[in-house]
């Protein structure tokens, strides 16, 4: 039930100068949680998760960054290109800490929940693992993905890799230790976006028509809803798991009951198609990322009397405040120079 259409006021994230093509929030940490951003620009960027501030840019890419993740703890942020590589970097220094050279354009890379090891695809059709620990060591490559890499993810523990291709539908899964495709989740189109929820226990796919929940654990198809028009990527609310969003090419954010997929909420305000959608680690509000170059966060909204209850039950409502003080040690010596310009960059756009 919407009381009046609300209009919901977004923060609105301005800096990158080309399309947002992808979004990840760190988990909860000591610190808050922050976000990162990739954009064709070459230029990722590093924010504070729940206000949005600029804390630093991550420079080096000489091409488009096609996506970008941080580790568990938010200490590193991985990110792949279309210049070849895949780099790792120090999240606390915006320092490069490594690079990785592929034969091909980098469209996707994540890192296992230990934090020890890097999973990238691409355009080589190819799946590869690398072993931070020994990052001059050649990667794992495993079995041959069939066609051009766009997502990859870990689960169970980092027992299981899954990916889906640009030229066809489909998520396969790979069991990690003998490298064998253990499971195929169907899909009439390419799957442009696959998140394995917080908990562990669905895999949210977009792909183009339809958003797709499945069992991440035996893997049957739990639900399956058509989309009111193409979206490109999908999340699932974090904390209850009751509403997910969506976005793509009618530049709204949808946001729709997951036990019956009716809409609850649309959001206007970008000018662009909408090529990510990502909820923040708590549930409290999500980001969108757009051809228009800015990034959105919205808040999730009043919370049902139920949820209100819920929450003073476990005596938090998930929010970690962060202080000014915690968030300074994150920013120094990262990339100070830029901050000015960067500040310049967001009054202007703000006028």
């Amino acid at each position: 039930m919407m009381d009046k259409k609300r209009v919901a006021v977004p923060l609105v994230c301005h800096g990158h100068s080309r399309p947002v093509v992808d979004l990840f929030y760190s988990p909860v940490t000591p610190d808050g949680f922050f976000l990162v951003s990739a954009s064709k620009d070459s230029n990722p960027m590093l924010r504070n998760g729940e206000t949005g501030d600029w804390i630093g840019t991550f420079e080096g890419h000489k091409g488009a960054v096609w996506s970008c993740c941080l580790d568990t703890n938010a200490l590193r942020a991985a990110t792949g290109s279309a210049d070849f590589t895949a780099k790792v970097w120090d999240a606390l220094t915006g320092d490069e800490l490594h690079s990785f050279e592929h034969k091909h354009i980098v469209r996707a890379c994540t890192f296992s929940e230990d934090t020890h090891l890097l999973l990238t695809g691409g355009v080589e059709k190819s799946l590869r693992i690398y072993d931070l620990n020994r990052p001059d060591a050649a990667p794992r490559e495993v079995d041959k993905s069939p066609g051009s890499v766009r997502t990859v993810a870990w689960l169970h523990s980092d027992q299981t890799i899954l990916s889906s291709c640009t030229d066809m539908g489909g998520v396969r899964l790979w069991d990690v230790r003998s490298g064998n495709i253990v499971q195929t989740l169907e899909t009439k189109s390419s799957v442009t976006s696959a998140e394995v929820s917080q908990d562990g226990r669905y895999i949210t796919t977009a792909d183009g028509s339809t958003v797709k929940f499945w069992d991440a654990n035996y893997f049957g198809l739990v639900k399956s809803y058509n989309m009111p028009c193409t979206v490109e990527s999908a999340s699932l609310e974090p904390k209850y798991g009751n509403k997910f969003i969506a976005g793509g090419e009618d530049m709204w954010i949808h946001v729709f009951d997951f036990h019956t997929g009716e809409e609850i909420a649309c959001n206007k305000g970008h000018h662009g198609p909408v090529h990510c959608v990502r909820f923040s680690p708590g549930g409290e509000s999500y980001a969108s990322g757009s051809e228009d170059g800015t990034i959105r966060i919205w808040q999730t909204g009043p919370l049902t009397h139920d949820d209100t209850e819920a929450f003073t039950a476990n005596g938090s409502s998930g929010k970690v405040k962060v202080t000014a003080e915690e968030v300074s040690s994150k920013i120094e010596g990262f990339q100070i120079a830029d901050e000015g310009k960067s500040r310049e960059k967001e009054e202007a756009g703000n006028e």
